[in-house]
């Protein structure tokens, strides 16, 4: 039996430490003297003024987004058709793991991003699939459009390098013992992300968000989120869970659920951070004033690194995320047009002495992230 301060420690682990920079205001330099950005800009903008395209999406993304969808639902019918063993029904599982994965990145990202379509409409539609993938667009926004989009790898401001204590992602974080084998751990933890959405995470950024008063757009009112979170939740398991039960499936609805999560879970944490947890990419702090030393755009080139670029398999099911570069710098464009702008700003970023990030396979850039959790999990030397 453990003892309790075991207990304690243990779930000490999984609970995120308040920074004390989330006290200081984060700032960006606004005069970058070197006009890289509106450089960069300008050229970008005459890419599509040029070709007369549209920054959102087209019938490419549109395709892609049947393609998802299909993955995601086409096995659910067939395992609720068919009488089929129970190993052909846990690699159907799988299948709509992945797709439930392929829907987030080219869908849901897209359009809660503004740049799945030209009309608001259909990236409301588009953006709230999202509660079919257990998560909330409120929390989502916050998380990802305010705090990483913002505050990129900036330890204490950026949630996406927070991992509670369990992994340390950062040299700035708290050096554990068991980070030592974080190496060994930190991927079969991966697969906990999007359970975590379903179970807790939600509710806790619910009430972290509404009391630091954060949002991308308008600020809802406390009772409207509450209310759409909780129905939403309520929804979601009405349907993951309680249904599949009242047909008859026993234990395999739960089991299923996890096998769908955990493949889910995997794929969406691997692809993240291979994006910022690595090598190459910075994890900046900011003065004694909170003011960052670069601005806010080549801080994205610092902090941000791309892998696997010449795969057309690995950009089409990733929904571009494979170019976090680029995403980064321009948010609200599409990632079906990431390929034209890579080559204008890996051009762009190399005339102005600046780094392009980026990793020549996919396999090479988990190699990488493994030697980062590894270093990281290593006890730092005392000054």
């Amino acid at each position: 039996m453990l003892h309790r301060n075991n207990i304690n420690y243990i779930l000490s682990l999984f609970i995120k430490k308040t920074h004390t920079m989330e006290s200081k205001k984060i700032t960006f330099p606004l005069i970058d003297k070197t006009k890289f950005f509106r450089t960069l800009n300008k050229r970008v903008n005459k890419h599509f003024k040029d070709n007369n395209i549209k920054t959102t999406g087209n019938i490419r993304l549109y395709i892609k987004a049947a393609v998802m969808f299909t993955l995601f639902i086409a096995p659910l019918v067939i395992i609720f058709s068919f009488d089929l063993p129970s190993w052909i029904q846990a690699l159907l599982m799988v299948i709509v793991g992945i797709g439930m994965a392929g829907v987030g990145m080219n869908v849901m990202h897209d359009a809660n991003h503004g740049s799945f379509s030209n009309k608001k409409w259909v990236n409301k539609l588009m953006g709230s699939s999202i509660y079919i993938l257990a998560g909330n667009d409120y929390n989502w926004k916050v998380q990802h459009n305010v705090l990483h989009h913002t505050y990129t790898n900036i330890v204490g401001h950026d949630e996406d390098v927070d991992a509670g204590r369990i992994i340390r992602f950062s040299k700035h974080s708290e050096w554990l013992k068991i980070h030592k084998y974080q190496k060994y751990y930190a991927f079969f933890l991966y697969g906990l992300l999007t359970v975590n959405w379903a179970i807790t995470t939600d509710f806790k950024q619910s009430y972290n968000y509404l009391k630091r008063k954060l949002s991308y757009g308008d600020m809802p009112k406390p009772v409207t989120q509450w209310t759409k979170l909780i129905i939403g939740k309520i929804l979601y398991y009405s349907i993951w869970v309680a249904l599949p039960l009242y047909l008859g499936y026993g234990w395999k609805v739960l089991a299923g659920f996890m096998i769908m999560h955990y493949t889910a879970g995997i794929i969406l944490s691997v692809t993240f951070q291979l994006a910022h947890v690595m090598p190459n990419t910075d994890m900046p702090l900011p003065d004694e004033n909170g003011t960052m030393k670069n601005t806010w755009a080549i801080h994205q080139l610092y902090t941000t690194s791309n892998f696997a670029p010449k795969s057309w398999l690995v950009e089409f099911y990733t929904g571009g995320l494979n170019r976090q570069v680029e995403h980064h710098l321009f948010a609200k464009i599409s990632h079906v047009h990431y390929t034209k702008l890579a080559k204008i700003v890996k051009q762009t970023a190399l005339e102005f002495n600046l780094p392009y990030n980026e990793y020549n396979t996919m396999f090479g850039a988990i190699k990488e992230h493994y030697k980062q959790l590894k270093e990281l999990g290593k006890k730092p030397v005392l000054a």
